[in-house]
């Protein structure tokens, strides 16, 4: 199982968790969960017009084994408006966009979602249950 915590933050609201929402799949192979604007596509919606943000953004997808793998989707422009980085096991490392990276299995960490325009983000924290 993987269970997904989503805060969008801006400057104004540093520190609460009134907006927080979760989602979670079975780890079970093909099992998509994704986070973005658009709330057809994705379990976890971020504020439509937070437009750092892409419609949908984040994938995180469960291979045959049973682990999760992230992957920062390419938007529709040619240069982010955000940069991604991902916090596991006590380091963090920053994400390219359209780069796929394995999440530790029965692990937990954040992804955040930095916006290079001002202080918002959306911070979205993982735990995979084995």
């Amino acid at each position: 199982m993987l269970e997904l915590t989503m805060v969008a933050v801006s400057a104004a609201d540093a520190g609460a968790t009134a907006g927080m929402t979760t989602a979670q799949a079975p780890s079970a192979p093909g099992a998509v969960l994704r986070v973005g604007r658009d709330a057809a596509g994705c379990r976890l919606v971020t504020p439509e017009d937070w437009l750092f943000v892409s419609r949908a953004h984040l994938e995180f997808r469960c291979g045959a084994d049973g682990t999760w793998e992230l992957t920062w989707l390419r938007g529709s422009q040619p240069e982010p408006a955000s940069e991604v980085r991902l916090t596991a096991g006590g380091s963090a490392w920053p994400l390219n966009p359209g780069a796929t990276v394995p999440l530790p299995r029965g692990g937990s960490g954040e992804i955040v979602v930095q916006d290079r325009g001002g202080p918002r983000s959306v911070n979205v924290g993982f735990y995979h249950e084995v």
